[in-house]
């Protein structure tokens, strides 16, 4: 039975993630793409996905990562179906990961900063959930990467209102998702993201250290996302050493 399971576990899989090209995303597509899964990495910025696909295959030469340039808001979806069932068929794992912040004092910031926040968030996370879900593997897991600012009772910060509602929200639609989706033997989590050292924690706290380096959050999410569906399903979990 362990024997089993352990076989399990190293099945190559074939994992979609967006918001690829800087930061947790960044580090978990190299992750997952050097210890040998088929990685499709989705992002806006052209020149930085080139650049880690070089990463990743300077580690590992016969890593199967492809990239590509796409808006999860605004792109069409038609296309990106289309690529991903040429190239692959079906998939069984979606991180979605993708996501702005805007660091400003609440009643300094405008309807327009909410609707950009809740727009690439939120509606763009629906909208590759919605879009790419008929063409997942039964028993596949959508992993959505939410933050601590959004999760129920963890300490607040100024001028992170409009970013920690649309976490919130992310999470409150994991666990919709979750249940609308057990019939189709999709599985949806969500992990609740403290501090680690990228661009956006220096954008939302200038100045503060995190004691967790970007690539060791990135090795816990591509972990978690083979694996955290055999234990769990409508999940917000908290992956903090404290509040931020």
């Amino acid at each position: 039975m362990q024997s089993s399971f352990l076989n399990e576990q190293i099945e190559t899989q074939k994992i979609i993630i967006t918001g690829a090209s800087s930061g947790i995303g960044f580090e978990t597509a190299i992750e997952l793409a050097i210890k040998g899964h088929k990685v499709l990495a989705i992002a806006r910025n052209e020149e930085k996905l080139a650049n880690l696909q070089k990463i990743v295959l300077s580690l590992n030469p016969n890593a199967q990562i492809y990239v590509l340039t796409f808006d999860i808001v605004s792109g069409n979806y038609n296309e990106l179906q289309q690529f991903i069932k040429l190239t692959w068929g079906t998939f069984n794992i979606l991180i979605n990961n993708a996501g702005i912040l805007i660091n400003k004092p609440f009643l300094e910031t405008t309807a327009t900063d909410f609707a950009n926040m809740f727009e690439c968030n939120v509606l763009g996370h629906v909208n590759m959930t919605k879009n790419l879900f008929s063409i997942m593997d039964k028993h596949s897991h959508i992993l959505n990467i939410g933050s601590m600012g959004g999760f129920q009772d963890s300490s607040k910060f100024e001028g992170l209102s409009a970013y920690s509602a649309s976490k919130a929200a992310l999470h409150n639609l994991t666990q919709c998702f979750s249940q609308e989706l057990l019939r189709y033997q999709i599985s949806v989590n969500c992990l609740a993201l403290g501090s680690a050292q990228t661009e956006m924690l220096e954008q939302a706290f200038p100045g503060y250290n995190s004691p967790v380096m970007a690539f060791e959050m990135g090795q816990y999410i591509a972990n978690f996302a083979l694996t955290g569906h055999k234990f769990y399903n409508g999940k917000i979990l908290p992956v903090a050493l404290n509040t931020l």
